[in-house]
């Protein structure tokens, strides 16, 4: 095969429809935009517009509330820590701290830490350094004959919302 011989496959490239060249082309007139009106012209964008009647996003009511500082925390299950325990990847004689985690890939990144969910099941007896927990994970670690560490909350966070 030479540099010559190269083709896209077919079908790969369409060419551009040429509109406004006459009733001849069918993309003549109107060039297919319909007829007259905010939506035959360009720059339209009335997403959820519903003719002068109230928007159906502004009838329904509002519900709940959304705080304005959301926790973003890494999720462990107690189950994937005691299959990583299984595997030898975590040293269960130390304490297991969110660094250790990170560096091993139970978890990813997050501004907040880790919370240890109780999905699963834990046999070993582990010590655990995490921001959060659930209390079900906390029974369970301890019933395993382990301890769980909850870490203080960052300096940062707590400034945050005392200044709102």
């Amino acid at each position: 095969m030479k540099l010559n011989d190269l083709r896209d496959n077919p079908g790969a490239r369409k060419n551009r429809t040429i509109v406004g060249r006459g009733i001849g082309s069918g993309k003549g007139k109107t060039c297919g935009s319909g007829v007259k009106g905010q939506k035959s012209r360009t720059g339209v964008a009335i997403r959820g517009f519903e003719g002068g009647q109230m928007p159906l996003h502004r009838r329904l009511p509002k519900r709940g509330f959304k705080t304005m500082f959301p926790k973003d925390y890494a999720e462990l299950n107690i189950g994937r820590l005691q299959e990583a325990i299984e595997d030898g990847r975590v040293d269960i004689k130390t304490v297991i701290t969110e660094d250790k985690l990170l560096e091993i890939g139970l978890v990813s990144k997050s501004k907040d830490g880790v919370r240890l969910l109780a999905k699963g099941s834990l046999t070993t007896k582990i010590e655990i350094a995490v921001a959060g927990a659930s209390v079900s994970a906390i029974a369970a670690v301890e019933k395993a004959g382990g301890k769980v560490t909850i870490l203080a909350v960052k300096k940062e966070a707590v400034k945050k919302v005392k200044a709102a």
